[in-house]
C-alpha cells in the first residue's frame, strides 16, 4: 500500500486530464505529474542514495513543485515532512533535527536562511539540483507496508516542543476514503484550489482530488489573497478549497464585488478553530449554501466529524443554531466517546473529554514513546478537548483542555510563547491566554511580572519574541501586572485571567 499510487492509476486512466495549475497556467497533465514524479523519486533514492523511510523535509510556500516533491518522496518510499513555513529558524531546526532529515526541499525564498548543509541535503526548486532530479530516470513505484510512515506531522508543542505525528500509509489512505464517504464528493476534471498551507490540511487534500483526477490549482500569490480567490472563483470550474474560518470572514467582510451566478465555487471545507454561528450565518448568506465543517487533529487529520451541506440547511428537530454550533457527527471510519477524568465513558449530553479510535489515527508520535503512551490508551486517542455528543450524534466542542489557542486557523500553544518570554532577564512570571477576536478567532495576550528592580515595555517584549518564536506566534498584547492569580498548590488560575480580558 502505497498512497502514491493514486496518482499512477489516475495518470494511466486520465492521462491528459490538468493535473497541476499554477494559477491560470497548466504547469502538468497526469501523465506528465506521473513522469515528474517517477523522476524525483529516482533522483532520491539513486543519485541522493535514500533509503526506504528516510524523512524528506519540505519548508516551502505553496507552489506547484510542492504537488511534485511530496509525491515524489511517498513514490519513492521514503517519509514526507511538510513543515509550516511560517515558523521560525530555531522552530526549523529543532523539526529538522528531531526528524533525522535526510533532504530538504525549500522554495527560492529560504535559500540564503539553509545554505549547503552537512547534515542534510538542500535543494532549492529554482536550482540546477531540482531541474536535474526533474529529468533522472524514472523510479517504480515502491512497495510500502500499509503502517509505514508516509507523512511526519509536527504540532505545535504543549511542553515547550514540537511533536511529529506519524501518519502511515493507512491513515492517508482511509482519510482520503473518508472525505468520499463522509465530506464531499469529487467530479474528474473539478478543482481544489491551494489558498491554505500545502503543509497542513490543504495539502492532505491532494491525495482524494489525485484519487479522482480533479485539478489542483495553486494561487498565484502562494497564499490567500482575496481579490485572487473571487477571480480564480470565476476562472476554474466546481471548485472546492479549504479555509480557516478567519479566511472565511475575510472574504465574507471583503469589498470586493461576488457575483454568485459568475462564480463555480462547490465547497468551502473549514476547519482547524472556532467557527462563531454568526459569522457562518453570514457565510451562508454571501456564497450559499456551499459549506462543509471538518473536525480534526494532527493526530488524526481531518477525520473526526464532519457538518455536511446538509446539516448547514438545519433540522426540523435541533435548532439550527445548534447546529451551526456543533462541529458535525463522526467521519465514517471514526468512533466516537465522551470519558470523564477517570476514564468513564459518558451518555449524550455530559460534558468530558473527546477520545478517537479508527484507523485515521496516527501510530505515535517520532522517537517519543512517553507521550505516545500517554495519548494513546487501548486503542483511543485523547484529543485534550472536552465536548458533548447530543442525542443525535453531533458533537459540539466546550472547552480545549489542553489551553491551546487558535488565532487564524493556526494552533498556538501558551506554554511555548511563554518560555520564550521567560528566558528574559526582566520577567519573573508570565501567563499566556486567547482573547477573543471577531477577525482571527483568537489573539494573545500575555500577562507579564516584571523582576523588581527592572523596566519593560511591550515593544521590548515584542523584539524579544520575534528573535525565539514565529512571527505569528507573537502577543499582540502585553499587559503587566502585579502578581498573576494562583489557586493553593500555585498553579495559575488562566481562567482568571481570562475574566479579565
Amino acid at each position: 500500500m502505497n498512497i502514491a499510487s493514486l496518482l499512477s492509476k489516475t495518470a494511466a486512466k486520465s492521462s491528459t486530464l490538468p493535473a497541476v495549475i499554477d494559477g491560470y497556467e497548466l504547469h502538468l497533465n497526469y501523465l506528465q505529474l506521473a513522469q515528474r514524479v517517477a523522476s524525483i523519486a529516482g533522483y532520491l533514492r539513486e543519485s541522493l542514495g535514500l533509503a526506504a523511510g528516510d524523512r524528506v523535509a519540505l519548508i516551502m510556500k505553496n507552489c506547484p513543485q510542492y504537488i511534485e516533491i511530496l509525491l515524489g518522496t511517498l513514490h519513492a518510499g521514503l517519509a514526507a515532512v511538510p513543515i509550516n513555513a511560517k515558523l521560525h529558524k530555531m522552530e526549523f531546526d529543532f523539526i529538522l533535527d528531531n526528524a533525522g532529515t535526510s533532504c530538504l526541499f525549500v522554495t527560492d525564498d529560504f535559500t540564503e536562511m539553509f545554505p549547503a548543509n552537512a547534515a542534510y541535503s538542500v535543494i532549492s526548486i529554482g536550482s540546477y539540483q531540482y531541474a536535474s532530479a526533474c529529468d533522472h530516470a524514472p523510479l517504480p513505484l515502491q512497495p510500502c507496508e500499509p503502517d509505514a510512515l508516509a507523512w511526519l506531522f509536527y504540532t505545535s508543542g504543549t511542553t515547550g516542543k514540537p511533536k511529529g505525528a506519524m501518519m502511515s500509509h493507512r491513515n492517508l489512505m482511509v482519510m482520503t476514503q473518508s472525505y468520499f464517504s463522509s465530506v464531499d464528493d469529487i467530479s474528474e476534471g473539478s478543482t481544489i484550489l491551494h489558498a491554505a498551507p500545502m503543509s497542513h490540511g490543504s495539502g492532505l487534500y491532494i491525495f482524494p482530488n489525485i484519487a479522482r483526477g480533479a485539478r489542483q490549482v495553486i494561487s498565484p500569490s502562494g497564499g490567500f489573497d482575496e481579490a485572487e480567490i473571487f477571480d480564480l472563483l470565476k476562472h476554474h470550474p466546481d471548485i472546492s478549497f479549504f479555509a480557516a474560518p478567519t479566511m472565511i470572514r475575510r472574504l465574507v467582510n471583503s469589498n470586493i464585488p461576488y457575483d454568485m451566478t459568475r462564480s463555480h465555487l462547490k465547497s468551502i471545507i473549514y476547519g482547524g478553530g472556532p467557527m462563531y454561528v454568526s459569522d457562518m450565518k453570514s457565510a451562508l448568506a454571501k456564497f450559499g449554501n456551499r459549506f462543509i465543517q471538518i473536525y480534526g487533529q494532527g493526530e488524526t487529520p481531518m477525520t473526526i466529524t464532519c457538518l455536511t451541506k446538509k446539516d448547514h440547511l438545519g433540522r426540523d428537530d435541533i435548532p439550527l443554531d445548534d447546529l451551526l454550533a456543533s462541529v458535525g457527527m463522526a467521519q465514517m471510519p471514526i468512533e466516537l466517546r465522551i470519558q470523564d477524568g477517570e476514564g468513564n465513558a459518558l451518555p449524550a449530553g455530559e460534558i468530558g473529554e473527546v477520545l478517537v479510535r479508527g484507523d485515521t489515527v496516527m501510530i505515535g508520535y517520532w522517537a517519543n514513546p512517553e507521550a505516545t503512551a500517554e495519548t494513546i490508551v487501548d486503542g483511543w486517542l485523547h484529543t485534550g478537548d472536552l465536548g458533548v455528543i447530543d442525542e443525535f450524534g453531533y458533537l459540539t466542542l466546550k472547552d480545549r483542555s489542553k489551553d491551546m489557542i487558535v488565532s487564524g486557523g493556526t494552533n498556538i500553544y501558551p506554554r511555548e510563547v511563554e518560555e520564550a518570554l521567560l528566558q528574559h532577564d526582566a520577567i519573573a512570571e508570565v501567563s499566556v491566554v486567547g482573547k477573543p477576536d471577531p477577525e482571527w478567532g483568537e489573539t494573545v495576550v500575555a500577562f507579564i511580572v516584571i523582576q523588581p528592580g527592572f523596566e519593560l515595555t511591550s515593544a521590548q517584549c515584542d523584539a524579544w519574541c520575534l528573535d525565539r518564536i514565529a512571527r505569528f506566534k507573537r502577543p499582540k498584547d502585553y499587559r503587566f501586572v502585579e502578581s498573576l492569580p494562583k489557586n493553593n498548590t500555585g498553579k495559575v488560575l488562566k481562567r482568571e485571567l481570562r475574566k479579565l480580558l
